[in-house]
């Protein structure tokens, strides 16, 4: 079992930066690939990012691609999604999610675990 609690969230103007943060906790937080999803009011939930259990692979949405990056820290047991250059677009309930997978998902189905969340809004 693993749990996973979201926090770095606020509000920026576009242009500016946040760092999402994903503590898990559970034994098998190291050998689990992760994975960041947004979600807006009335859209399907989507993929943003993902990381292997070792930091290797990453993958991105296109969307984001070049302004955001992933990381973990495995003796911390944390995911990071840096998020740079943000739009208005970006603004979205952004959650952490883990998969008992040896792959990186780039789709909702892919992952076991969520986080409960954290609101991401920028400002025009």
């Amino acid at each position: 079992q693993v749990q996973l609690v979201e926090s770095g969230g606020g509000l920026v103007q576009a242009g500016g930066s946040l760092r999402l943060s994903c503590a898990a906790s559970g034994r098998t937080f190291s050998k689990q690939p992760m994975g960041w999803f947004r979600q807006t009011p009335g859209k399907e939930r989507e993929f943003v990012s993902g990381i292997s259990w070792g930091g290797g692979t990453t993958r991105y949405a296109d969307s984001v691609k070049g302004r955001f990056t992933i990381s973990r820290d495995n003796a911390k047991k944390t995911v990071y999604l840096q998020m740079n250059s943000l739009m208005p677009e970006d603004t979205a309930v952004y959650y952490c999610a883990a998969t008992s997978r040896l792959i990186v998902p780039t789709y909702e189905d892919g992952y076991d675990y969520w986080g409960q969340g954290t609101q991401v809004t920028v400002s025009s």
